[in-house]
């Protein structure tokens, strides 16, 4: 979620009052602040991440780039009760559905599915309806070879069905969402009266929590080892990481400003009247996104809104960035054009995008493969020194995730919902850019940058399967089944 769970808005609307006298002003920022020292106190006990005593102070140019994972290191190697599995004649085939990390983190719960029910998993074939309509095979983005050879010791995986399985007749099952590992041992009995089970949809097919450790861990050596991406995505992804290197230390940034983003959010501040119709037009002729009807104004004050351009710009600089910053734009086509990219450029001219680091020659074999270039994306945001996603979403908890695996490289997650209250104040003329917005901007996201923390369980006051929904994923935090303190395995 864009706040922490359970912490109030910045201000209470009875401050928001009272910032309308000039008087009073000063008092209620001074107010505001003590309340985030306090709420960040509090944010402190709740999220676990705590800071070192030897970590450097809030707002120093080391504590721009640093990282520190507290002695936490991955763990996946299997326990001692993990066997290799025998041979088995069932067979499970898989539509992979939605954008590339989608499809990238559905594909290593059916691995873990596979390993559950003693199936033969079928290397998976991969969503070519979705939005993106991208016509990429398995091994178009990924590196088939290693991905079967790496989990040879947990699943068997083959390229296709064995020749006298091809016409026969299949099973067809949609499994149930967040699903444990006793719901998939009753899904065993489906191979009773077929050889072959087909899964439509493989994306939240496993429950987060609650699951074996060996089973939490094969889905981590899936993902971060054996689900390695195609040789001209890596080989392409890691030059583009040297030329950002060779600039000096970068940001990337995932700034979800496209205009599907914004029409399925609903969300239209800073758009012009002409632009909001069109985003409310789309969103009315996407059969597939239910809701319709959306206030746009209640969308951007509970955080659910992504961070504009001119926002991000905003937001990174009070935190301390200077203009020199080099920021990795990570993202598709941002809705606007120049018109709002231009904006953030103000705050930080060394704005680059895959475009002018790559030559064209080298991304003409990527046009019009979507997933392909969002994989480009995916590795340069993993390898970044900072990461820093405008709005949650499949790319930015997987991102964050790969990186609390590589030793818990520094991930700022916007606090929106706080933010949109500054970003008002700043309008309206009650708060002005310099020293006291940074420090207000920078407290409140004091413990939000990737430190060590357990994964979130449900939400309170939720209930029935429900709740699964509001649980943290477990890919957006794998800690503590594939992260460990050093020496706790």
């Amino acid at each position: 979620m864009a706040n922490p769970r359970g912490a109030p808005p910045l201000l209470h609307p009875r401050h928001r009052r009272l910032m309308r006298s000039p008087i009073s002003r000063c008092a209620c920022l001074l107010f505001s602040f003590a309340v985030l020292l306090l709420l960040s106190a509090l944010r402190q006990v709740a999220r676990v991440d705590l800071p070192s005593p030897d970590a450097p102070r809030q707002g120093s140019s080391e504590n721009l780039w640093a990282s520190n994972g507290y002695g936490y290191n991955a763990c996946i190697t299997p326990t001692s009760r993990y066997k290799v599995p025998g041979k088995s004649d069932r067979y499970m085939t898989v539509r992979s559905n939605g954008g590339l990390n989608q499809m990238h983190t559905g594909i290593c719960d059916m691995v873990a599915v596979a390993r559950l029910v003693n199936a033969t998993l079928v290397i998976p074939q991969l969503d070519k309806r979705s939005f993106w309509q991208d016509t990429s095979t398995f091994k178009d983005i990924f590196d088939q070879p290693h991905f079967i050879k790496a989990l040879e010791g947990d699943v068997h995986i083959v390229g296709d069905l064995p020749e006298s399985l091809q016409s026969a007749p299949r099973a067809r099952k949609h499994f149930t969402s967040w699903s444990g590992a006793s719901y998939y041992e009753e899904v065993k009995e489906l191979w009773k009266n077929q050889k072959v089970v087909h899964i439509p949809k493989s994306d939240s097919r496993l429950a987060n929590n609650g699951l074996p450790i060996d089973i939490q861990r094969l889905r981590c050596r899936c993902l971060y080892q054996a689900l390695r991406f195609s040789d001209p995505i890596e080989d392409l992804g890691k030059k583009l990481v040297d030329r950002l290197r060779y600039r000096g230390k970068f940001i990337a940034l995932h700034l979800r400003y496209e205009k599907d983003m914004l029409a399925f959010t609903g969300c239209t501040y800073g758009l012009s009247d002409l632009e909001a119709n069109e985003l409310t037009i789309m969103r009315e002729r996407t059969s597939h996104w239910k809701l319709k009807d959306i206030n746009s104004t209640e969308q951007r004050s509970e955080g659910n809104c992504p961070l504009t351009p001119n926002e991000v710009g905003i937001f990174l600089r009070a935190m301390g960035y200077p203009e020199s910053t080099w920021i990795y734009l990570a993202a598709g086509e941002i809705y606007g054009g120049d018109k709002y990219i231009s904006k953030l450029r103000s705050y930080f001219p060394n704005l680059v995008s895959k475009e002018m680091l790559a030559t064209k020659e080298e991304l003409e074999k990527f046009n019009n493969h979507a997933s392909q270039v969002a994989a480009l994306d995916y590795i340069i945001s993993v390898e970044s020194d900072v990461f820093v996603p405008s709005h949650s979403g499949n790319m930015a908890k997987a991102v964050e995730g790969h990186r609390r695996f590589l030793g818990h490289r520094k991930t700022i997650t916007p606090n929106r919902r706080g933010l949109v209250e500054l970003f008002d104040l700043l309008e309206k003329g009650d708060l002005m850019e310099g020293p006291q917005l940074s420090s207000l901007v920078t407290d409140l996201h004091k413990y939000r940058q990737g430190a060590p923390r357990k994964r979130y369980g449900s939400l309170p006051g939720s209930k029935g399967r429900a709740r699964l929904r509001t649980e943290e994923s477990f890919y957006e935090n794998p800690l503590p089944e594939c992260i460990c303190l050093t020496g706790k395995h």
